[in-house]
């Protein structure tokens, strides 16, 4: 995304006005109407199943808190955050600090970290907040003085985006506990937690059913019980795909929403098992899950696609 996203910064940005964000980072830049990336920041184009979909965007409606999402480089948290700044760049002033800056969007103010000049994120999030900005996006929280400052701003009524490397959900909680934050102030700012992978679409064109053995079934960790006489999908490649089997890519996740009981348990410092097990007795699906009902079943993408992004569990 690097010499691409820099090229359209190049290209298209407007700088700051006098006066505000430009008088302390001259690189800061608000967009010039010009929204370079159309479609690929919709929302409804991430691939998200339909009840996460709804139940994300509904959080996107509250006035306050911090918004997590977790993956590894390269699963697509970045075009996460746009997609939901985009939904909400109407409702309000919206300050991003990013490192970097890799795409403009209409109607947001953003600020690269620059830190050879010592523009940190915890020194970029400082000075936005003296902005008033209604909503904040800090591309990524490193270090516990980010944490921090990200959690007081979310409880002090800015909505925060932001993103953590880490595995899954609960692992996201266990990172930030880590990082020495006050617990408390955590749990109370925490809006959600999203967790995603990219998984290849397989190619329409050449996409052919298959039926797995007992043995391929197991080593995925499927019942061959439950799935024996079920379809699964594999593709030989073909000239639409240029041969490699697959056309474009979709998003999966799993959501973390906070019950109280949840925040309980993570207050007294209970093993991730548990908040694990209790979120799933209250209907959370795991990343797994969703890719094998969302994505394999239905032959969007084939098992070993998903094997490749997702533990067996």
């Amino acid at each position: 995304a690097g010499s691409a996203g820099q090229k359209i910064i190049q290209s298209h940005q407007h700088r700051c006005q006098p006066g505000g964000l430009f008088a302390e980072y001259p690189s800061c830049y608000e967009p010039d109407g010009k929204d370079d990336r159309g479609g690929e920041h919709d929302l409804n184009q991430l691939g998200f199943e339909p009840r996460l979909f709804e139940e994300f965007r509904t959080i996107l409606s509250q006035p306050h808190g911090i918004i997590v999402v977790t993956g590894p480089t390269g699963s697509g948290k970045t075009t996460t955050l746009y997609a939901a700044l985009t939904e909400i760049r109407t409702r309000g002033k919206i300050i991003t600090i990013e490192d970097p800056v890799e795409y403009q969007i209409n109607e947001i103010t953003q600020i690269p970290v620059n830190e050879k000049k010592g523009l940190t994120f915890a020194r970029g999030l400082r000075s936005i907040l003296r902005h008033d900005p209604d909503k904040i996006m800090v591309g990524e929280i490193r270090d516990p003085e980010t944490a921090q400052i990200a959690i007081q701003s979310a409880l002090t009524g800015h909505l925060v985006f932001t993103t953590v490397h880490a595995n899954n959900v609960f692992d996201v909680v266990g990172r930030f506990l880590h990082m020495k934050v006050d617990p408390y102030s955590f749990i109370s700012a925490l809006n959600c937690i999203l967790a995603q992978r990219l998984v290849r679409v397989l190619c329409p064109v050449c996409k052919t059913p298959v039926k797995y053995t007992r043995k391929q079934l197991l080593e995925s960790g499927l019942s061959p019980q439950k799935y024996k006489d079920r379809l699964f999908y594999e593709t030989p490649g073909c000239e639409a795909c240029y041969h490699t089997g697959y056309q474009g890519r979709t998003a999966i996740a799993e959501l973390l929403q906070l019950s109280d009981e949840i925040r309980e348990l993570i207050l007294e410092r209970k093993p991730l098992s548990e908040v694990r097990k209790r979120a799933k007795s209250e209907g959370m699906t795991f990343l797994r899950e969703v890719g094998i009902k969302e994505k394999v079943l239905k032959g969007v993408t084939s098992l070993k696609e998903l094997n490749k992004v997702t533990f067996v569990e």
